[in-house]
């Protein structure tokens, strides 16, 4: 997964598609070759938005790509918030409650590692792995069977930059087989996670809301509640009778011992149960925002 902000990605572009129309920017956090740049490849469709063609472009922070969305630097944004082994990812999910763009659709990446390093490089060859952290403890049994030191990086596909840039062929790097391609290095092991069900979900951003359809949705919510004994649960309750796909609490930053809820629920805010229910959170809740109603992703990528 390509999960915390940093790095130096910079702005890069790569291009998808060709033909007649507009062609579109998607902003996502990290280098060409992210596991966020195949789900920025993939949005646009995942969340049926028509497009002849995606170009790319990577920043190296999560608030950077939602900032790059709403002064119109790009049309879109990804931003990755949960991934199946490892849990939410906060940073991102922190964003989506102070940002004023809307979510519009979800893409969900299988994460699959490849082991790579130089061309004519052999795996007894490497000493050193080097990748985003939560890469390296998802691919812990390939490390220690090839007594390989892992070595934290900043993403990715820039640990493979990093690697191609600097030649030297005692090391390796964990990323996607797309960063392979894009940097020049050749795959010394492909699928080598320990738990084959990895997979990061990502959220499209844009500055407008969504166009109605009749396709199943999601539609994502942020709400607090007064400190009064019973009083969550009764604005739980508004929601009775949906399905919630994912609901956790988040630390309020700007307010001492106080919580945020973030609910996910199978459904569009357009159907009357769900905007009833939606109503009846609303009146309780302190604080309340609806974060996104949008086609829910029914297939994986990558």
């Amino acid at each position: 997964m390509n999960g915390q902000p940093g790095g130096q990605a910079g702005t890069q572009t790569r291009e998808q598609g060709a033909g007649a129309g507009p062609h579109l920017t998607v902003a996502f956090q990290g280098n060409p070759g992210a596991y966020g740049e195949i789900a920025a490849l993939n949005a646009l469709a995942s969340a049926g938005v028509p497009h002849s063609g995606v170009t790319t472009r990577g920043y190296p922070t999560f608030h950077e790509v939602a900032r790059a969305v709403e002064s119109g630097e790009a049309d879109y944004g990804t931003l990755p918030v949960e991934n199946s082994l490892m849990g939410a990812i906060h940073q991102a999910i922190d964003l989506l409650s102070e940002t004023e763009l809307h979510v519009i659709g979800e893409v969900v990446v299988r994460v699959s590692h490849c082991l790579m390093a130089l061309p004519g490089v052999r795996l007894e060859d490497v000493r050193r792995v080097y990748s985003q952290q939560p890469a390296l403890d998802q691919c812990t049994a390939l490390i220690r069977k090839h007594g390989l030191q892992p070595m934290t990086s900043h993403d990715t596909a820039g640990s493979a930059k990093d690697l191609a840039a600097r030649g030297h062929r005692d090391e390796a790097v964990i990323a996607s087989a797309r960063a392979a391609e894009l940097y020049g290095l050749e795959i010394l092991a492909r699928e080598i996670e320990d738990e084959p069900f990895n997979f990061t979900r990502f959220m499209l951003l844009a500055r407008h809301e969504p166009e109605p359809s009749d396709v199943p949705h999601k539609t994502s919510l942020v709400f607090a509640v007064r400190h009064t004994p019973g009083f969550l649960v009764e604005t739980l309750n508004e929601l009775r009778g949906l399905n919630l796909s994912r609901i956790e609490s988040r630390p309020r930053r700007d307010r001492a011992w106080s919580y945020l809820m973030y609910v996910d629920i199978e459904g569009n805010a357009r159907d009357a149960q769900v905007a009833q229910a939606l109503a009846g959170v609303l009146r309780k809740a302190s604080y309340a925002k609806i974060i996104g109603s949008y086609p829910r992703a029914m297939e994986t990528v990558g």
